[in-house]
């Protein structure tokens, strides 16, 4: 029998006791493969729970695969890493510790990168290039297992797939199915992938590899964000306290590197930068998308034997998805940078927000992976008590617009029947379905048209998809796949100039123009071969100033934008309504229409006042603003009512810009509609109610509380959403000159009343009430909105004899009595008058006849006469 077979370890095409040397995973390896050996020839599920560091990219795939082999030759195993850099350092980690060479046994598959042959039985892969695999090819053929990692950081493509490969299982019973999370919520995806019976699917846990973990806080005396966004000073903090840090560890061991943790690629390069300054004779290196990956890759590798004690800076990357050689000290931020929605602003971008107290766990644990280590939080003790437990998940906070085409070419529209961790949010959905319906990627059902599935295929947005096919047929292939994978693109424009960007990537003076360049040649090919269906502008030529401008206004026309008058040339009006400002400095200032690609969430003078900051735009010209947003153009006749007046204009607008606004005359409907406009925003509040209207109000207020329909609800926000029918011709009195205020409401409030019930009006709710004394007293019925009983004031004397309540809307209400003294100051409140004659009466009694001597106060109230009279006059 193999060695590795008698310690547990299936043989195969990988020696599995080679690639565990010295990997705490090691130990959880025979448990793992006694649940994939039961399951054959089915295929297996599992979650497989182990902290980072501990190896379980690194041997999983590989057990797997040596399970698999007997039998199924050929087939291979998927391994999806949620980010680019992760992929190809798991791929390079395996082939190098299995001897092999990087794309034979071991590949990788990223955008615009692919290292694998024939011969590849462990592919990595990110979870996008498998969504878009599995849509061609639903079966996968040729896959015998998937394993996703990092599932617990829940990317929303990650969440995609866990329930997509659910399906997948279903109909194909040898696929396995495997589940890595690095935290304790490994349960969760346990019954996620529960198999028919309802049964959870193992759990593989592995104890936690940590060795002591010294804990540190150093908070800032400064905020950490400003009116600028994240403080400047805050960053140099954190980059002092990495360097004194560093380099009190070095003195005690030179072997030491340090991970600092910054929430985004502009932040680490600011501390980068100052760090650099700081320390000399130490290497600093960054990592984050954007740097090359020459870059990334030695970042995530070990230091050279004799090279110098590194920083390594880096942004949320290195937190559980790659591990870091030689990281004996942990310097964190606390903050991350997550994608969020702006529903009421219609924008989508990272927002920097508080890292979640797993993810600083994890982060901490970095330290201690390899030795005894040392974490520093920049922050203060209680802010990380305060921080949620987990990130929140993608679906729940981000633009689903490719989620939902996915899913509608899936054959799930909406995600509906699909088991997900998280249902995606309904009014996000919503958003996102329009705008794709709008781009006719769906059809009025939800599913994916024609052209729909070709925007799937192609490795953008849908609708930077959509103006790559419209883009190429007016601009040419090459321009427009230039423009889109700028703007798909890691690459960060500039003072928000993609013009001056795109120049700086032809020409090879941007880091990213070797990706980028791989990338236009992979859209090139997509555009040619897939001829726009349907172009939606009627432009027959696009100068050469406007093209990056033609197409970014292809994909966004919602966001095509002009210059606020008396801004200073910095603050502009999207189509959409908002307000956005460019960044100081700003090449594009000045500029009269902008096409905008991202606007995000801002404060302070970056943003110019507004609360949003555009982060790239290219400029273009009104004709051709008006071409790319040909469907938001609208001429109407806008009227309002304004200080007891309606003025009307006629305009032409593109969205919510006006191109022109000349003064007209409003026609009687137009001026209908602009005073009914103004009572929907300024409320019922602007009409003046008389007495009776009032009270008329308030009586079918209680009817339809009582009774409900046919009578009607008189609500202020009913009477507002009905105004034409109850108020229809005073409305067009108004609009004709007729003051507001002198309305008369009842009649109006009577069109309401339903027939032939309204006959029965006076004997549900009457005007006054008939008490033994003869007098007729007013009721007072309760306000619109309360929910409390019509009330009769009356004095004392004359209700004697009264024994019985009066009930009210066909004896549903009771009236409430407030019983007056001659003075018609308060002596009781009572709705049971019985039990008020047979009780508190004698005590009313005994107060009050000495004080009113000439009123009767008899001790029978039962049989004296009632009088609204003294005694002498009865």
């Amino acid at each position: 029998m193999p060695a590795t077979a008698a310690m547990g370890y299936p043989s195969g095409p990988f020696s599995l006791d080679t690639l565990g040397q010295g990997l705490v995973f090691a130990q959880s390896l025979p448990q793992l493969a006694h649940v994939l050996a039961l399951s054959q020839p089915d295929g297996a599920v599992a979650v497989v729970q182990a902290p980072p560091g501990t190896g379980k990219t690194t041997l999983v795939p590989p057990l797997v695969a040596n399970v698999l082999s007997h039998g199924q030759a050929g087939q291979r195993i998927l391994v999806t890493q949620p980010r680019r850099v992760a992929a190809r350092s798991a791929a390079r980690r395996l082939a190098t510790l299995d001897g092999s060479t990087l794309g034979t046994k071991v590949g990788y598959t990223v955008r615009g990168e692919n290292h694998t042959s024939h011969e590849t039985i462990i592919e990595f892969l990110t979870p996008g290039i498998l969504l878009r695999r599995l849509l061609r090819d639903p079966g996968l053929e040729g896959v015998s297992a998937v394993v996703l990692d990092e599932v617990h950081e829940r990317g929303l493509e990650t969440d995609l797939l866990l329930g997509m490969l659910a399906e997948v299982r279903a109909l194909r019973g040898d696929l396995t199915l495997l589940a890595m999370s690095a935290t304790l919520d490994a349960q969760r995806f346990s019954r996620l992938l529960a198999d028919d019976a309802g049964s959870p699917a193992p759990v593989i846990d592995c104890p936690s590899a940590l060795y002591p973990l010294e804990v540190d806080w150093a908070p800032a005396s400064m905020s950490r964000v400003d009116e600028r966004g994240i403080s400047r000073a805050f960053l140099d903090h954190v980059a002092d306290t990495a360097a004194a840090a560093h380099a009190a560890a070095v003195a005690g061991n030179p072997a030491v590197d340090a991970l600092v943790f910054a929430p985004g690629a502009w932040e680490v390069g600011h501390i980068a930068q100052r760090l650099r300054a700081a320390c000399a004779g130490t290497e600093i290196l960054e990592l984050h998308g954007q740097v090359p990956a020459r870059e990334q890759d030695k970042a995530v590798s070990a230091r050279v034997p004799g090279g110098l004690p590194r920083i390594i800076v880096s942004t949320s990357l290195a937190e559980s998805s790659l591990t870091v050689p030689g990281v004996r000290l942990v310097i964190d931020s606390g903050l991350s940078r997550e994608p969020r929605r702006d529903a009421a602003r219609g924008m989508t971008g990272l927002v920097t927000v508080t890292s979640s107290r797993a993810s600083a766990e994890q982060r901490a644990g970095r330290a201690a992976r390899l030795g005894p280590g040392k974490v520093v939080r920049c922050y203060e003790q209680k802010t990380f008590a305060a921080a949620p437990a987990h990130p929140t998940p993608e679906i729940a906070v981000a633009d689903l617009s490719t989620a939902a085409l996915l899913l509608a070419c899936w054959g799930a529209p909406a995600g509906q029947g699909l088991l997900l961790p998280d249902a995606p949010p309904v009014a996000a959905m919503n958003a996102a379905v329009e705008i794709l319906t709008e781009l006719g990627a769906l059809d009025a059902q939800g599913h994916a048209t024609a052209l729909g599935k070709t925007l799937a295929a192609i490795p953008a947005e849908p609708r930077l998809a959509r103006a790559l096919l419209d883009g190429a047929a007016m601009v040419g292939p090459k321009p427009a796949a230039e423009i889109v994978g700028v703007v798909a693109g890691d690459s960060r424009a500039q003072g928000a100039d993609l013009t001056a960007l795109l120049s700086s990537l032809r020409a090879g003076r941007d880091p990213g123009a070797r990706r980028w360049g791989q990338e236009v040649r992979r859209l090139e090919q997509l555009a040619r071969k897939n001829a726009a269906p349907n172009v939606r502008t009627g432009a027959t030529t696009v100068d050469a100033p406007d093209v990056v401008g033609f197409v970014v206004g292809l994909a966004f026309p919602d966001r095509v934008a002009r210059l606020v008058a008396n801004a200073a040339g910095h603050q502009y009006l999207l189509s959409s309504g908002t307000r956005a400002g460019l960044p100081a400095g700003s090449a594009l200032a000045g500029h009269e229409w902008l096409a905008v690609a991202d606007v995000a969430r801002a404060q302070g003078r970056d943003a110019a006042g507004t609360g949003a900051i555009i982060r790239a735009a290219a400029a273009l010209s009104q004709e051709i603003a008006e071409q790319v947003s040909a469907h938001l153009l609208r001429d109407s006749v806008v009227a309002q009512f304004v200080n007891g007046k309606v003025t009307a204009r006629r305009e032409r607008r593109l969205g919510a810009i006006v191109l022109s606004s000349t003064p007209v005359k409003a026609s009687a409907a137009q001026g209908r509609d602009a005073v009914a406009a103004a009572l929907a925003r300024e409320g019922v509040g602007m009409l003046s109610w008389s007495a009776p209207a009032d009270a008329l109000r308030r009586r079918l207020a209680l009817l339809h509380r009582e009774l409900g329909e046919p009578w009607p609800d008189v609500s202020d926000a009913a009477l507002l959403a009905r105004l034409q029918d109850w108020l229809g011709p005073e409305l067009e009195s108004v609009a004709a000159g007729s003051a507001l205020s002198a309305l008369s409401l009842t009649d109006p409030l009577r069109r309401l009343l339903p027939w032939p019930q309204a006959s029965q009006l006076g004997e549900l709710v009457p005007e006054t009430l008939a008490v033994p004394s003869g007098s007729r007293i007013r009721i007072d019925y309760p306000d619109v909105s309360s929910d409390g009983p019509p009330v009769v004031a009356v004095k004392l004397q004359e209700c004697f004899g009264l024994a019985q309540t009066p009930l009210l809307v066909n004896g549903r209400v009771r009236v409430l009595f407030h019983l007056l003294s001659p003075a018609r100051q308060p002596l009781a409140v009572t709705d049971d008058l019985q039990s008020f004659w047979s009780g508190p009466y004698a005590q009313v009694r005994a107060q009050m006849r000495g004080r009113y001597p000439k009123h009767p106060w008899p001790e029978d109230p039962w049989s004296a006469p009632a009088t609204a009279r003294v005694k002498s006059r009865m």
